[in-house]
């Protein structure tokens, strides 16, 4: 018996989707050493879904109650002619059918894609930056250019772009940097938002000396800086303190010391087209074979419908020295930031 094609999407717990997280690629010019291993195999190019098939896929989404798209990696603006993508999927806010078309980056391409993205009716961005120290950044990334970034930033706060920054908090690394990161970022108006290391994919080390708890790091700043807790919500997992004395807004995200399924409304795509619902789990649907089947979307919008039929309750994240392995074996890049 056929299973019905319905125009929204609600899971067995009756949380509404409305939002999609999609990678572009599983490429990135960085090897932040928390999420890839120094020497990554990534897909073969012949993998991907074409950029045709990427909007055809968000389209339908899209048409099934998704009103917030976000573009991630890898590195979305290293795949080639993305800016196209990123033009098509516009039309989706021009009719009112989309609220948000944004992305995530690492920032090093920013300085040559913010104006287009900017024109095309991306409307703020979240940019991935770990530390405002030039000799850690290369330790973080294992190569990046600090300054390149940093550029990036303010050509996107130039071209008119709301930059909302992403710390990932790591233990002997950047955590006694993390008020002058909140305080650079606030200082230019841009909001900050810190993020618990999760255990995703073989990256050649254990997490356990990566884990910092977010729990610790919000009493320690709540020592230093007056934190009141907001209930602004952007769609996403974040929770937000406002700070009294830098007059920004802080976000946790934390996976690890307390998750945020209660509420989740997202599902991620891979840059194959396999969905994920939760980040959390080993779950795949293939939804690139009803894509190519079909000049029309009624397989897809079936699949889609069976997959969100099975989107666990929760994820079930664990660091510790008995757990010292990855939850899910693919590497965050895979999956989509």
């Amino acid at each position: 018996m056929a299973e019905p094609i319905t125009s929204a999407m609600t899971d067995p717990f009756g949380r509404t989707i409305k939002y999609l997280r999609v990678s572009v690629t599983d490429r990135c010019d960085l090897r932040c050493f928390y999420c890839m291993s120094e020497d990554m195999t990534f897909l073969p190019k012949s993998d991907l879904l074409s950029l045709e098939e990427l909007d055809r896929l968000c389209s339908a989404f899209i048409a099934k109650g998704v009103r917030k798209l976000r573009l991630t990696g890898g590195e979305p603006l290293v795949r080639r002619n993305v800016m196209s993508l990123v033009q098509s999927l516009s039309r989706h806010l021009d009719t009112g059918a989309l609220d948000e078309l944004t992305l995530t980056t690492n920032g090093s391409q920013l300085e040559k894609f913010a104006a287009e993205l900017r024109g095309h009716g991306v409307r703020r961005i979240n940019v991935s930056l770990d530390t405002l120290d030039p000799a850690k950044f290369r330790a973080i990334t294992r190569w990046g250019d600090l300054d390149k970034v940093l550029r990036g930033i303010e050509a996107a706060r130039t071209a008119g772009l709301k930059v909302k920054i992403n710390v990932v908090a790591l233990k002997n690394m950047n955590e006694d940097e993390i008020p002058s990161l909140m305080e650079w970022a606030h200082g230019k108006g841009m909001d900050l938002t810190l993020i618990e290391v999760m255990p995703m994919g073989d990256i050649g080390e254990g997490r356990i000396d990566q884990y910092l708890p977010l729990s610790l790091l919000r009493a320690r700043l709540a020592g230093r800086y007056t934190l009141t807790d907001l209930a602004d919500d952007t769609g996403g997992p974040a929770r937000y303190a406002g700070v009294s004395e830098t007059g920004g807004k802080l976000g946790f995200i934390t996976p690890m010391t307390h998750n945020f399924c209660e509420s989740c409304n997202r599902v991620r795509i891979t840059c194959t087209g396999t969905l994920h619902t939760c980040l959390g789990h080993e779950d795949a649907s293939d939804l690139r074979k009803p894509l190519r089947a079909s000049s029309d979307d009624a397989l897809l919008a079936a699949a889609i419908d069976r997959a969100i039929g099975l989107k666990p309750k929760g994820h079930d994240f664990i660091i510790d020295r008995r757990h010292n392995r990855p939850s899910v074996s693919r590497h965050m890049s895979v999956t989509g930031g």
